[in-house]
Order: C-alpha cells, then sequence, then structure tokens
C-alpha cells in the first residue's frame, strides 16, 4: 500500500519544525532555553549536560554578563565564533536590526564591521592577560 506524499510548503515545514522545538524545550533539562530556541542552542545544551561543553562567561566593560557555550576543547577564535553568535541571537529575538549601521547605536555598529577589524581593536582577556593567540585553547 502506497502512502500517499505530501507536499508542504517551506513556511509550512518551517513552522511544523519551530512546534516541535517549542515541545522539545519543555523537557526538564532543556527548559532554560528560549520559545524560539535553534538546533544548535538545543545542541549546546545536552553538551553541558554530558560535560562535553561549558560556560564562559564573559563580562563586557559596561557590567554585562553573556553566557557563552563552547565545547570543552575550544580555541579563543572558536570562543569569539560564539560570542559573535550569541550576540546576533540576542538582537535577532530583541528585533531585526535596521538595514543601516548609521541608525544603529555605536556598541551594535561594530557587527556590521569586518570581524578581523573587531578583535584588532576589542580584545577579550583573561586574568589580565590579553587573549591574543586564536589557536590557543581556553583550557590552557
Amino acid at each position: 500500500m502506497a502512502e500517499a506524499e505530501e507536499e508542504l510548503a517551506h513556511a509550512e515545514v518551517l513552522e511544523l519544525f519551530q512546534a516541535a522545538l517549542a515541545r522539545l524545550v519543555q523537557d526538564p533539562l532543556l527548559c532554560d532555553l528560549p520559545p524560539q530556541v535553534t538546533p544548535e542552542e538545543i545542541g549546546s545544551q545536552v553538551a553541558l549536560e554530558y560535560g562535553q561543553a561549558m560556560t564562559v562567561r564573559v563580562c563586557k566593560a559596561d557590567g554585562e554578563t553573556m553566557p557563552v557555550v563552547v565545547v570543552q576543547n575550544a580555541t579563543v577564535l572558536e570562543l569569539k565564533k560564539a560570542l559573535r553568535r550569541h550576540v546576533q541571537l540576542r538582537q535577532a529575538r530583541q528585533g531585526a536590526l535596521p538595514r543601516s549601521p548609521a541608525a544603529l547605536p555605536l556598541n551594535l555598529f561594530c557587527f556590521f564591521l569586518p570581524r578581523k577589524y573587531i578583535w584588532r581593536t576589542y580584545h577579550l582577556t583573561y586574568a589580565g592577560e590579553k587573549l591574543a593567540d586564536d589557536r590557543k585553547k581556553l583550557r590552557e
């Protein structure tokens, strides 16, 4: 007996996927995640629970702290990428960014600039030491 193939529009598939993710985050293990969770965030949360990842708390100069999840053997470069993704997700959830960089507040303007410029101008530090070597493991 052949099953009838059902065609769904991209928007319908996306809606079904988001609904399934919303049900998934009702699990006690994942309940800290936002309602508009991404598969990447679910994977990170599961990795944290199994000890395969760690949370790095990045403190900005203005006192804001951002929890960023990276794998246990992450490099400085991987932390930078995870930090950028964290900020992009947060901004997307707060509302769409303006299309013009000139319309942005100064602290968001930097996300329209090339990544190399940002990390030459701003630095990550730990215990007073600048994390300059992108290949260095965070555990070191």
